[in-house]
């Protein structure tokens, strides 16, 4: 199986900070997997330089096999990503965001995708809303419905059934396992709920200070640890310095 992403060595650093340490890891194409770690272990770092939004201080990322300093804009065109963190534009309503992001990916038949999707993630109902207005869990749901608009062949996921309710967060990972299986989507997930993640994922990557822990399938790491879920086997891993 290929790897879709490739981190070797990966270092970043904020001034006497060093957020990413020599992190190293491999996510194979087709599978979701799980970033995990407590906070401060440079999950969000990481995905923002796996996303390009911040430059390592040393060491490689390659996507698809190719390194952003080549080829950043076929990277880019074959990715997307969530995060109920990231804000968009305010000032524009939920469609006009759907359309704007839209026309940017270049996706065809854009108004029958966001009807499709639209329908999927229940925010027909506040599509003329100004984005400001918005809760966060229908924040968390217009995420989701952009990351989702240009059939991304990577999708990189912080967190995206925060804030929503039981039964969306259930439909958005039955949505997520669906196109993993069907299209062959590969899907890097970061999580804090451990549940989730032993539903979804087929390999979790465990972080700590910026460094590589452990990785491999969750009930496989329950067994290695000889804990009772991989819940525990999170708060075993955080306790270590």
């Amino acid at each position: 199986m290929s790897a879709i992403i490739e981190v070797d060595n990966l270092v970043k650093e904020f001034g006497s900070v060093r957020a990413v340490d020599g992190l190293f890891f491999r996510v194979e194409e087709g599978t979701i997997t799980g970033l995990l770690g407590p906070n401060g272990a440079g999950k969000t770092t990481t995905i923002q330089m796996l996303l390009d939004l911040i430059t390592p201080t040393s060491g490689t990322i390659r996507i698809f096999g190719k390194e952003y300093a080549s080829d950043r804009e076929a990277i880019l065109q074959q990715l997307n990503f969530s995060s109920p963190y990231v804000s968009l534009p305010g000032n524009l309503t939920v469609y006009e965001n759907l359309l704007t992001f839209g026309r940017l990916y270049g996706v065809k038949e854009l108004r029958k995708k966001i009807d499709e999707l639209v329908d999927f993630f229940e925010i027909r109902d506040f599509l003329k809303k100004m984005t400001y207005n918005l809760s966060t869990g229908q924040l968390t749901r217009l995420n989701l419905t952009k990351a989702l608009l240009n059939d991304p062949k990577l999708l990189l996921l912080d967190e995206p059934t925060a804030s929503l309710d039981p039964d969306i967060a259930d439909r958005t990972r039955q949505l997520l396992m669906r196109i993993q299986k069907e299209r062959g989507v590969t899907i890097l997930y970061t999580s804090h709920n451990m549940e989730e993640v032993e539903e979804i994922c087929d390999k979790v990557i465990f972080i700590q200070h910026g460094k590589f822990k452990d990785e491999g399938v969750p009930a496989e790491l329950v067994k290695k640890y000889g804990h009772e879920d991989l819940n525990d086997v999170f708060l075993h891993i955080a306790r270590q310095t």
